[in-house]
């Protein structure tokens, strides 16, 4: 049975465990029935494991083991056992001390003034320990939620950057189209300028052509009247 607990020694639920070490609670339930299974001592309240920080260092080992689970459980079995041995041995050493504490009452008081102040020392470490760690997981926690702020804003700053290159594309989407759309006005409208202007050219060699027959024609009809005088004159 298992008695190597220190005094004031903090102890922790399942779920405390789990927050402790970041793993589901089912999980630590696993690792203590391997545990149990190859040797290991828990301490129980009734049916229920309560774990010291020895416990979370072997449930630890088994996290980041990268062996079997029962491999590095027997390694901790033994680590345990060779543990269990030297408090028992510790436990002989103080009993052995008990029977040449002096008898004088003066004396006795002063020593358990010494261990009263030492344990109440050991109490107040305990509290400050306990202190820094609830400080910890706060700053732990308060970090977590930057990292989520900022992941946020790096997340929005993306979103409106992407929306910001889409706006743009769009806009010189449209400028292109509008410039396609006038450049071809344009070629509409000079199409039908060089249009008029042949159709102009057609008319003006119609014209032309028409005043050049016209001036043929009255030639042709004074050359046949001045014959017509010359040999009348002969003819006299």
């Amino acid at each position: 049975m298992r008695h190597d607990i220190q005094p004031n020694e903090r102890s922790y639920t399942t779920k405390e465990v789990a927050e402790e070490l970041g793993i589901a609670t089912p999980t630590v339930r696993k690792y203590g029935q391997v545990l149990e299974r190859n040797g290991y001592e828990f301490f129980k309240e009734r049916d229920r494991r309560v774990f010291v920080q020895s416990d979370i260092e072997s449930l630890i080992a088994l996290r980041d083991t990268n062996r079997p689970l029962d491999d590095t459980a027997k390694d901790l079995v033994e680590q345990q056992k060779k543990k269990l041995e030297q408090s028992n041995d510790t436990q002989v050493a103080v009993s052995g001390q008990y029977d040449e504490l002096p008898q004088d009452p003066n004396q006795l008081k002063e020593i358990l003034t010494v261990l009263a102040g030492e344990f109440a020392a050991a109490r107040e470490t305990n509290m400050q320990l306990r202190n820094d760690m609830d400080q910890l997981k706060t700053t732990v926690a308060r970090l977590q939620q930057d990292h989520h702020v900022i992941s946020s804003t790096i997340g929005n700053s993306a979103q409106k950057t992407n929306s910001k290159i889409e706006k743009l594309t769009e806009q010189q989407h449209g400028y292109y189209e509008t410039m396609l759309e006038q450049e071809k006005e344009k070629n509409e409208f000079l199409q039908k300028e060089l249009q008029q202007i042949r159709e102009e050219q057609k008319k003006e060699w119609r014209l032309q052509n028409d005043f050049n027959k016209r001036l043929e024609t009255t030639i042709k009809k004074r050359k046949g009247y001045y014959w017509d005088k010359l040999f009348a004159l002969f003819r006299k």
